[in-house]
């Protein structure tokens, strides 16, 4: 029986034929660990061709790359980009594609000049990608058990808030949480955010104290290499009027795209609908950002939940639901969940309530 990845070869093997290439050169080390199960974290790159797979790495990864990969390996002593070109020189391939948002023009120039006279390289977009928007059974169990990290990290966190904590050390706090749930790290820089710094959708965590107002909390688990994300604002001491409305307004936004969300439907239907609901109170202008965005083995994947994008939502894929507003000056609420799509709509991986906490 043929193995996950081999099977996950097997179908970007296909593809290379519908884009007129003999080979793939796999740079992104997300898209190796996806085609391979090998998971260095540098050195190395996938030659991939319909039938075939050659992993190329340094010394460092002998054993491991022996012990991981599923495929051939061949342990480079010399300069990896050149060992590249000559591999593909052996296979004799010609039309060769290269992942042209990762490979960087240095690497690109050294294995050109060491190609056959007939091979050429060109770039290609998104092949391995596409096939990891839509996961399968397994992938989703770890995102869900990375969700749950997640939740339950914040629900300790702030067990431990007290009057005088800055938002760095909240943040820290979120993240030795995590830690001791399971994750191996945070999937991005954890934001903490509070008054009129949460007006920032991607604000650093300060050495400041946070004083009463709102409190914007975005976080993400990496947990057996794959992420997680959820956004929460709270507010510290007694709400105003105007704050309960600016909540209620977000999250009746994120309600309405969650439940545009199925199997079929575009992203941009999606995303219209957070953003019709918003229109209706006033508050468009002040949403900046996407709707949301694909996570897996990276924490944005594959599709983008955007106004402009024309992307099919699939029953498997992992995305996320994260309308917000930003007032300079006043400050910012998002509210976010971790969803799967399905045929009649979503299941939603985020078990944090969203109802308005005070703390």
């Amino acid at each position: 029986m043929a193995s996950r990845e081999e099977e996950r070869r097997a179908r970007a093997g296909a593809l290379l034929g519908e884009e007129k290439l003999d080979a793939l050169l796999v740079t992104n080390l997300h898209n190796v660990r996806y085609l391979t199960g090998f998971t260095g974290s540098n050195g190395h790159l996938l030659l991939l061709r319909d039938g075939a797979a050659q992993l190329l790495t340094d010394p460092r990864y002998d054993v491991q790359a022996r012990q991981q990969a599923n495929c051939a390996v061949e342990i480079v002593k010399g300069p990896l980009f050149k060992a590249t070109g000559k591999a593909m020189g052996r296979a004799k391939v010609r039309r060769v594609g290269f992942e042209g948002s990762d490979l960087a023009w240095a690497g690109w120039k050294v294995m050109e000049d060491a190609l056959p006279s007939r091979a050429t390289l060109r770039g290609t977009q998104g092949i391995v990608e596409g096939l990891r928007a839509v996961k399968d059974e397994a992938e989703l169990a770890l995102i869900r058990a990375s969700c749950a990290t997640n939740s339950r990290a914040l629900e300790r966190a702030l067990k431990n808030f007290r009057a005088g904590m800055t938002e760095a050390q909240l943040a820290a706090e979120i993240d030795y949480r995590s830690r001791q749930e399971g994750a191996s790290g945070p999937a991005f820089d954890t934001i903490v955010a509070g008054g009129v710094h949460s007006a920032l959708p991607h604000a650093q965590p300060r050495a400041r104290a946070i004083e009463p107002g709102m409190l914007l909390i975005d976080m993400g688990a990496m947990q057996a290499a794959y992420a997680s994300d959820m956004t929460r604002t709270a507010h510290v001491g007694k709400p105003t009027t105007r704050f309960r409305r600016m909540y209620g307004a977000v999250l009746e936004a994120q309600l309405a795209a969650l439940n545009a969300v199925r199997d079929g439907v575009s992203t941009r239907s999606v995303d219209r609908a957070a953003r019709e609901t918003l229109k209706n109170h006033g508050l468009e202008k002040y949403f900046t950002h996407s709707t949301g965005h694909g996570l897996g083995l990276e924490i944005h994947e594959c599709p983008r939940i955007a106004h402009a994008d024309k992307t099919r939502l699939v029953a498997g894929m992992a995305i996320t639901i994260e309308p917000g507003i930003y007032i300079e000056g006043w400050g910012g609420i998002r509210i976010e969940d971790t969803v799967v799509v399905t045929a009649k709509g979503h299941e939603n991986l985020t078990a944090t309530s969203k109802a308005l906490r005070i703390l």
